[in-house]
């Protein structure tokens, strides 16, 4: 039998060094809005021409900058982590069990940087794991020797307005367009608008929620290589903010500050389509290891 064995180019990471990162950026995503956020964030104060939305707009900006002065939470509900890890095939993990020191980071960050806990141990019985564990992991082994990673602490006011639309194929992207747009009206106020929509299309059930999730930690610069998404997003962005739910849902014209698709092949009999909406802080931090 031919044995596995570890070659020169393997890369060796601690996973010590995971747990150091992990913690880090739970505390920086609940702190500090990333800089496509606020570049979008920006625009949305400037282009309000609802003047009872302006003045929500120019509160929240507020509160993100007395957050990041302070270091004060963005938003009193810190989220349940959800990590994305981008494993390269060429690294080996020393120092014991990946899923482990990701879960270990998460606790230091959410204990050591005093982020409320809002995790509980059983959906039923509801009691509390007292340091947000455990997060939920989305693992991808990918080339190279690099460990990419995404943390991204969701809310469930806005996580509570998601929905998966299991489509008919002849439905087609009419029907895509009407599942964001019905999933965008049933919201409303409660997903603290102004909102970014994460949209996944194709897979499975569970994938296209896995897709949608993925779609909200994309970087609002980086467009998508299929001209269809591109334009899908465009006008459902545009579709989106005629619906006059506006800032904190007082009315406006900007409900949504970004529409992201991410697709995936499906199965000849289906078009699964889910829509993941994120507040208006929509936190994500990214760094490569």
């Amino acid at each position: 039998m031919k044995r596995t064995r570890i070659t020169a180019k393997m890369r060796i990471i601690q996973t010590s060094d995971i747990t150091k990162n992990i913690k880090e950026m739970c505390i920086e995503a609940n702190h500090f809005l990333s800089d496509d956020m606020k570049e979008v964030f920006n625009h949305a104060v400037e282009e309000e021409e609802s003047p009872l939305g302006k003045q929500v707009l120019n509160q929240l900006k507020e509160n993100l900058e007395i957050a990041g002065r302070d270091m004060i939470p963005i938003c009193q509900d810190t989220g349940m982590a959800v990590i994305f890890i981008n494993v390269g095939q060429d690294v080996h993990f020393d120092g014991g069990s990946l899923t482990e020191a990701v879960n270990e980071g998460v606790r230091q960050g959410y204990t050591e940087g005093y982020l409320r806990k809002s995790v509980v141990k059983d959906p039923i019985f509801r009691e509390n794991t007292k340091d947000n564990t455990p997060a939920v992991i989305h693992y991808d082994i990918v080339p190279g020797d690099k460990v990419e990673i995404t943390v991204a602490p969701k809310g469930f006011g806005s996580e509570n307005m998601s929905r998966v639309f299991m489509l008919k194929p002849a439905d087609g992207i009419e029907g895509v367009k009407e599942a964001i747009l019905t999933a965008v009206r049933d919201a409303g106020p409660n997903a603290c608008p102004p909102m970014v929509v994460g949209v996944g299309i194709g897979g499975t059930f569970e994938k296209c929620a896995e897709l949608a999730k993925k779609a909200l930690t994309r970087d609002l610069n980086e467009k998508s290589p299929l001209e269809y998404v591109r334009n899908l997003e465009a006008e459902m962005l545009e579709k989106i903010n005629m619906l006059g739910i506006g800032p904190g849902g007082l009315g406006g014209t900007k409900t949504a500050l970004a529409v992201n698709v991410e697709t995936y092949p499906t199965h000849i009999a289906g078009l699964p389509v889910a829509i993941n909406i994120c507040c208006h802080v929509n936190r994500h931090s990214h760094r490569i290891i």
